[in-house]
């Protein structure tokens, strides 16, 4: 970059600072001279075909990185991607949405614009709703301190935040950045932490049958390996939910398995709901998290830890961090070991895929052989739907190896998510497992994976419309869809020597397509898995039942 700072480049590089190398967006006029800027810098400009996509890419991004950011227009730019930011902000993704605006001189005349609705004021108080920081740039001299704060802000906490930036500021003058001090950290009590750990710590050696149940805010706060030390010090078998799948591995000799209240296996929810002392994680107690509610643990027997405060029984710590917590009771609860006497209950065989080559494919056989196909340099992204009801049933080991939208279920997330990922971290495969119904939302980033070069593994479980649906209601036309030629899809796209497209009807051709795949690891490679209308898991089979009797009983 040129020696004089304006503030898009003031912007570019505390974007560099927080670990972004892509943007993700669609241009629009009152972002073209900030795009002149990104074009110029060492972050990579990546147009997606639509800003609900970018928004889902940079979400995917931000999982993998630490952080992501997309940029659009103003008004049919910024309210386009809001669905993007609503899931963000639901599954605490940091996500930094930049959008241009009208030059300050309209705003301040009032003045009749294209793109805008009502007020110059809308937008801004629209993603208030929807993020922890936002602001207009109103000026070069107060801009640079206004970027510090939203997007310091939304790294801190885990959440998204969203910069305004006038056409007329993008290359206004402003003072360059200074080093950025350490922001200061908040601080749990030292007495009140001390207090909750001991009475922790005494609940714990005084047990007999602990569990510890490790949920999704060990992800988003990275706490992954500090809960790690604490169940191998003390040997204490653990259990993930749905959402927090693989934060801890997976293959572990302390590993239970998932619990999902009622919907676990039995072995697993015995073990989890006669504990007679649960050391609850992060856990965010959603519908699918628990089994549609079906959650079965005592409170009196339950420590429940979360980002800023601690549950022991019926009273709590308030402002205690989660992982000053963990840090501090990581030394102070006795070393011993309880798989002796409760040894984990996990099956963690992973077996086989036999294929019988001409027989018809079914979702469960499918399962099977994607459990067996799986490997550590791929990342699963499992859609809303059948997708991720059989997901929880694979072996994946590392944290940053599934993604999947439990709390929010947007359908169509994973697909431009998966642009986000391999980005994000080129040594790592995206594999998309996605109905067809979701992927007819977001399909064209296909092609910009394509364009990118990202070589994904898209497999479409193409069952004629929007399965979930008609298992969890009784069916209706609102549920089918029109049927694509899915594998004709990456040469429509533009990859005839990039991507390959293979349709799938049996196990001896789903056999040929997986060993394709792997064998293409440079290609983006499509997979059109052609199942039964009403074929699905186990996993969906049972939330279809479970969600039935809850709507009888309404």
């Amino acid at each position: 970059m040129a020696d004089t700072c304006t503030v898009s480049r003031y912007l570019l590089r505390r974007l560099e600072e927080v670990g972004i190398g892509h943007l993700f967006g669609v241009p629009g006029d009152y972002v073209l001279d900030f795009l002149d800027e990104v074009l110029a810098s060492p972050i990579r400009w990546i147009g997606t075909c639509n800003e609900l996509n970018a928004g889902y890419a940079a979400d995917g991004y931000a999982r993998m990185a630490g952080a992501g950011a997309a940029v659009v227009t103003y008004g049919v730019g910024g309210l386009s991607i809001l669905n993007a930011v609503a899931g963000a902000y639901a599954e605490r993704v940091p996500l930094i949405i930049i959008s241009g605006a009208p030059p300050s001189r309209h705003r301040d005349a009032g003045s009749m614009v294209h793109h805008l609705i009502s007020d110059y004021y809308l937008q801004l108080e629209i993603f208030k709703k929807l993020t922890v920081d936002a602001a207009i740039l109103t000026s070069p001299e107060t801009a640079p301190a206004e970027i510090d704060r939203v997007i310091q802000n939304g790294i801190a906490k885990k959440l998204p935040v969203y910069l305004e930036l006038p056409a007329d500021l993008a290359r206004a003058p402003c003072s360059p950045p200074a080093p950025t001090a350490e922001p200061a950290r908040p601080r749990t009590d030292a007495m009140v932490l001390k207090d909750c750990v001991e009475e922790t710590a005494e609940l714990i050696n005084r047990s007999s049958s602990p569990v510890v149940l490790a949920g999704v805010e060990l992800l988003r706060f990275s706490l992954g390996s500090a809960v790690l030390q604490l169940v191998e010090r003390v040997e204490l078998p653990f259990a993930t939910t749905v959402s927090s799948k693989s934060v801890l591995p997976e293959l572990h000799p302390q590993f239970i398995g998932l619990y999902q209240g009622a919907w676990s296996r039995d072995t697993v929810r015995r073990q989890v709901e006669s504990a007679d002392c649960l050391l609850s994680l992060g856990v965010w107690r959603t519908d699918l998290d628990t089994g549609l509610f079906s959650f079965k643990i005592d409170p009196r027997r339950t420590i429940a830890a979360t980002e800023n405060q601690v549950c022991i029984r019926n009273h709590y710590y308030h402002g205690v961090r989660l992982d000053d917590f963990v840090r501090e009771l990581t030394s102070a609860v006795r070393p011993r070991s309880y798989l002796a006497s409760h040894p984990a209950a996990a099956d963690h065989a992973r077996r086989p895929f036999e294929p019988d080559g001409s027989r018809a494919l079914t979702a469960p056989r499918l399962y099977d052989a994607l459990d067996s196909f799986l490997d550590d340099q791929m990342v699963l992204l499992a859609e809303p739907g059948d997708a991720f009801c059989a997901a929880p049933e694979f072996h994946i080991e590392e944290a940053q190896n599934f993604i999947v939208q439990a709390y929010y279920c947007s359908i169509g997330f994973c697909t431009p998510a998966a642009l986000g990922v391999s980005l994000a971290r080129p040594g790592k495969r995206p594999v998309v497992l996605t109905g067809d119904g979701a992927f007819q939302m977001t399909a064209q980033e296909v092609s910009t994976m394509i364009r990118q070069r990202c070589p994904a593994i898209v497999l479409l479980l193409n069952n004629d419309g929007y399965l979930i649906e008609r298992v969890l209601h009784e069916d209706g036309a609102y549920n089918d869809v029109q049927m694509w030629n899915y594998s004709g899809l990456p040469a429509v796209f533009g990859g005839s020597e990039t991507a390959i497209g293979i349709r799938v009807t049996t196990e001896g051709e789903l056999a040929h397509a997986l060993a394709t795949a792997a064998k293409e690891r440079d290609k983006l490679v499509f997979i059109d898995l052609y199942l039964a209308n009403r074929d699905c898991s186990r996993g969906l089979a049972r939330l279809g039942q479970a969600f039935r009797q809850a709507q009888r009983k309404r």
